[in-house]
């Protein structure tokens, strides 16, 4: 009898530092600033919360082709990604995740505009709490979402990884205080 499914994960440096990854069979489902070591925890609990209970296996080549993109990514070689994924959220937060995926490389878009696109102008602090359950950031590129005057607000992994990608992309404007 077989056990229960794996979970592969890995790791790799970017200019933001080390990168944690993982993918089910069905695509990649995790991504966390911060390496294996100081990530595992907290990926076993997300998985967990999400369902994806397979069995976590440190093995980077089912990972291989997305540490190829995100290299290509931080490479300023790819702007849009090709990766299979496995993204587990309500529907509002699927609805979030969608529009925030389709947003251009070098572009950004406020929490209200967002909230707009979906149907739900009043929403904003939702957006902005749905962006933040963002399983895979880069990929589902929530750090292209800002505030209405433009600020920098919120990103899990942290204002200063959050510039470095808007930086890369063209798209990062320095606010003046």
């Amino acid at each position: 009898m077989s056990k229960r499914p794996y979970i592969y994960f890995t790791e790799m440096e970017s200019p933001i530092g080390a990168i944690t990854l993982a993918t089910s069979n069905q695509g990649i489902c995790f991504i966390e600033f911060g390496s294996v070591k100081s990530s595992y925890s907290s990926m076993e609990r997300k998985l967990n919360k999400l369902q994806l209970n397979g069995e976590l296996k440190n093995d980077e080549v089912p990972l291989l082709e997305a540490k190829r993109q995100l290299s290509e990514y931080f490479s300023a070689e790819r702007e849009n990604f090709d990766l299979p994924l496995d993204l587990i959220g309500t529907k509002f937060q699927k609805l979030v995740w969608d529009k925030v995926a389709n947003i251009p490389y070098g572009v950004t878009k406020s929490y209200k505009q967002i909230a707009a696109e979906i149907g739900a102008p009043k929403a904003v602090r939702a957006i902005g709490g749905a962006n933040n359950q963002n399983p895979v950031p880069i990929i589902v590129p929530c750090h292209r979402v800002i505030g209405s005057n433009g600020s920098m607000v919120g990103y899990g992994g942290g204002l200063d990884k959050k510039e470095v990608l808007l930086k890369l992309e063209g798209s990062y404007k320095k606010m003046s205080s």
